[in-house]
């Protein structure tokens, strides 16, 4: 019997580091690229339109945005606005749908001066041979353009590693290399914070409500931070029985709102073993009080080591990406794992976001309570999809238990007549 596969919803001509979906346009961004050197593998940020056929969720290429030299390394997304991680710097990109009637009108006024231009939103037929997917939807285009663009890192070997916006999309922070957080108004990239959070590489950062931030390095620390104020340095083992003599450290942290709970709020954590042994010791998920940042639960998860994390929008489930090109999907009240496939991509995962459930998230899922997407230096974007789960409702399990009780008195009846 083959190997489960995933399906595949798109491939790039380049490798992929980082994705996002704009739901309310049904929009998935992917990006990524060759770098600086001269390979002849392009630099770029491909927009794809969102659509369901057949039943079936699928991908088309609607935009390509040529990046020149630089490759996307990381992504955060407010409204229509990219904030693209990109060597040392951070790139703002503003994109937005344009009536092709409209385009067109404006095409046609000024080709008598410029002779023939390509359409904005349509690639060459080379490039939609090499992809694979078609280039436009039907009557929409997509308008790309550049905004501010800042240097972010300023180590010996610069790179900005994490982009994440605020809650209301006002500031962006970036970490680096360098170790410090940056944090810059939108859209000006006026800096107005900047401070050291950890000795050596910034891992990752999240952003929560209330301007608190949480922090993980290189340092084996995680730290949380009210502006440039220290709050606390969190403790994932501190309540565990006693580890393998290994160091860990803190490789992803994100917040996530609790189900059903309006005031609820969790951060989540990933701790993977610091050195590569022959027999490698698991992972490890750790689920926050996301307001005084106590641990309320840690689960091992698995023995491949975790390279991204996602929560989706609702807070309830959990995507986890390998180095080793795996993909699962955790439910984050238990921790339990809920979907795994084994080496999906063969490669390192670079990023997994979920589908957002307002806008047209809800109608592009179907009949699936969630779907995941990834993406891995293969070039490939793949599909995770989670059906929904079947629940058996309480008054069906009281009258099973009542007809199993009425079963048990009969037959015990027929075998001792004087029973009753």
């Amino acid at each position: 019997m083959g190997r489960r596969r995933a399906p595949e919803l798109y491939r790039a001509p380049f490798p992929l580091y980082a994705l996002r979906v704009e739901p309310s346009a049904g929009l998935l961004i992917t990006a990524g690229g060759g770098g600086a050197a001269k390979t002849g593998i392009k630099n770029g940020v491909h927009f794809l339109q969102l659509e369901r056929i057949g039943g079936a969720l699928s991908a088309s290429l609607l935009h390509s945005h040529d990046t020149e030299t630089k490759a996307t390394m990381n992504l955060a997304l407010a409204g229509n606005i990219l904030a693209a991680g990109q060597d040392a710097s951070c790139q703002l990109l503003q994109f937005s749908p344009q009536d092709q009637e409209t385009s067109d009108k404006q095409d046609n006024a000024g080709s008598q001066e410029e002779g023939p231009r390509q359409r904005k939103g349509t690639v060459t037929t080379t490039e939609t041979q090499e992809t694979g997917a078609s280039t436009q939807q039907e009557g929409v285009e997509l308008n790309v353009e550049n905004l501010q663009s800042v240097q972010t890192d300023f180590g010996s070997d610069p790179l900005q590693k994490t982009v994440c916006f605020n809650h209301d999309n006002t500031l962006l922070a970036t970490g680096g290399t360098d170790g410090f957080v940056r944090v810059w108004q939108v859209p000006s990239l006026e800096k107005v914070l900047e401070f050291k959070a950890h000795e050596g590489e910034i891992e990752d950062l999240a952003l929560g409500p209330g301007d608190k931030m949480v922090t993980t390095g290189w340092d084996f620390k995680a730290c949380v931070w009210q502006r440039d104020q220290l709050v606390t340095g969190l403790r994932w083992d501190e309540n565990l029985p006693p580890l393998p003599d290994t160091p860990y450290r803190y490789q992803a942290c994100r917040f996530g709102w609790v189900p059903d709970q309006p005031a609820g709020l969790r951060l989540f954590t990933v701790q993977i073993p610091h050195k590569r042994l022959r027999r490698p010791p698991p992972c490890y998920l750790t689920a926050w009080d996301g307001h005084n940042f106590l641990p309320l639960r840690t689960q091992p998860c698995g023995n491949e080591v975790i390279s991204c994390l996602s929560v989706s929008e609702s807070g309830t489930f959990l995507g986890l990406g390998t180095v080793t090109g795996s993909v699962a999907i955790y439910i984050s009240f238990s921790l339990q794992r809920l979907y795994y496939l084994r080496e999906a991509h063969g490669i390192v995962v670079t990023d997994v976001v979920f589908m957002p459930e307002q806008g047209r998230g809800r109608e592009l899922l179907g009949s699936h309570e969630a779907a995941l997407f990834s993406v891995a230096v293969d070039s490939r974007c793949q599909l995770h999809l989670l059906p929904i789960r079947r629940s058996v409702p309480v008054w069906l399990l009281l009258l099973l238990c009542a007809g199993l009780i009425i079963l048990a008195i009969l037959l015990l009846q027929s075998v001792f007549p004087g029973f009753l």
